[in-house]
């Protein structure tokens, strides 16, 4: 990288420097410069560059292991509409798959949200999804979005409330979708400072207080979980503590209509192990070890959700009868979990790197319209009593495509 990106942005260049083994640094600098030099004298309503909100963007997406082509295309997304750069103009310099991105991040972009009827809200994510075939049109959105609720305060109150109800309705339900967890948990987070920000600005100080007591809680149980799972022969293993976001402890709160002090699940315990089978072991030594609340057993890899997730999920009994919430899974599915349909650029350390045009040596998955692909509103298969939530017609089947696992066997309850 030359010292013109580095300068802007020190963190972007260094993250690019990292994993400059499986992309193009070329194609992304040459997409900087075009950037730049289309943006110069152009300022965002908080006083900076315009180029910097372009690199955020654009970093954002490099943290979710995504390939080069949407890396460049997300450092030229706003090129099109705020400046005066034609499309023709950007396929001709970068070619037609990083064209067909920011063409369709700009049709996305003349698109209003008018209403929140769930009907309308519904229609207008459709709407999104016709537009953008590729998916990662809807990851490069998604990213925008994000950096611009992060700077939502330069904005005017109207718009902010506006923006944020647009958040909250259209894009983190379709960070969820695409099984984007880090991403709809902020933006999740951060509708929820604009629209509730008294209640936001109470529970922050409530959370943080409560910060220590909810460390300590997890390392009750953190010793003696790995105690027995090295018992059990379990190995290569991990226990880590998982802090629920706030928009999702503030649902609690309103569901369940009790106060902060009243939510005890606020923090969760996570398991990562190597195999399925392994899954299974850890599930079956921990009923052994504490009691579980049978209705809050979830086998999300027999049966994993629309989005591609999957897990164990288990609440029982702690130390002290302490309730803790328990999720087991591989590495493969953390990664999963945690990118969604994002892990399908993320490449193994075998891989060869991206060819010298950009282009990923693995083909994107489309959204596809194939009567193969289930639509919005289908119903896909849950686990018990959970209710599935629809079904985006997102990654085709070829990107989603997992091992099977061995039919679950049901773990032992405690005996004794």
């Amino acid at each position: 990288m030359t010292g013109a990106l580095a300068n802007v942005d020190a963190g972007f260049a260094q993250a690019l420097a990292e994993r400059r083994d499986r992309l193009d640094l070329g194609l992304i600098e040459r997409a900087f410069e075009f950037s730049a030099a289309a943006h110069r004298g152009q300022k965002r309503l908080s006083g900076d560059a315009f180029i910097s909100h372009s690199v955020e963007v654009a970093k954002i997406l490099v943290d979710q292991y995504l390939d080069s082509v949407t890396i460049a295309a997300a450092l030229l997304h706003d090129v099109a509409e705020d400046a005066d750069v034609s499309l023709h103009g950007i396929r001709e310099a970068f070619g037609d798959e990083v064209g067909g991105i920011v063409d369709g991040l700009t049709k996305i972009s003349s698109l209003t949200f008018r209403s929140s009827e769930e009907e309308q809200v519904e229609n207008y994510r459709k709407l999104l999804l016709s537009i953008a075939r590729d998916a990662r049109v809807i990851m490069v959105k998604l990213a925008d979005r994000l950096h611009n609720m992060r700077t939502l305060e330069h904005l005017p109150r109207e718009a902010q409330h506006r923006i944020a109800v647009e958040t909250r309705e259209i894009y983190a339900p379709l960070a969820h979708r695409f099984g984007m967890a880090g991403i709809k948990a902020e933006l999740e987070d951060l509708a929820f400072k604009f629209l509730e920000p008294d209640d936001y600005r109470t529970l922050v100080k409530k959370v943080q207080a409560r910060r220590a007591e909810r460390e300590e809680m997890v390392n009750r149980l953190r010793t003696p979980l790995e105690e027995a799972l090295k018992r059990a022969g379990i190995a290569d293993f991990e226990v880590t503590g998982r802090p629920k976001h706030l928009w999702s402890i503030y649902k609690k709160m309103r569901q369940r209509n009790k106060p902060f002090e009243e939510i005890y699940d606020l923090m969760a315990v996570r398991v990562l192990v190597h195999s399925v089978a392994d899954c299974y072991h850890a599930l079956g030594v921990i009923h052994h070890h504490w009691t579980p609340l049978q209705e809050r057993i979830k086998d999300y890899i027999a049966s994993p959700k629309s989005n591609a997730y999957q897990s164990l999920h288990t609440t029982v009994f702690g130390p002290g009868g302490q309730l803790y919430e328990i999720q087991i899974r591989t590495r493969e599915m953390h990664r999963t979990a945690e990118f969604g349909i994002a892990a399908h650029w993320v490449y193994k350390e075998s891989r060869p790197r991206e060819t010298s045009s950009g282009s990923p040596r693995v083909r994107p998955p489309l959204i596809s319209r194939s009567p193969s692909t289930p639509r919005w509103g289908s119903t896909a298969r849950a686990p018990r009593s959970m209710a599935a939530s629809p079904r985006c017609t997102g990654p085709s089947r070829t990107a989603t495509r997992w091992k099977s696992s061995p039919r679950r066997r049901h773990a032992p309850a405690r005996t004794g």
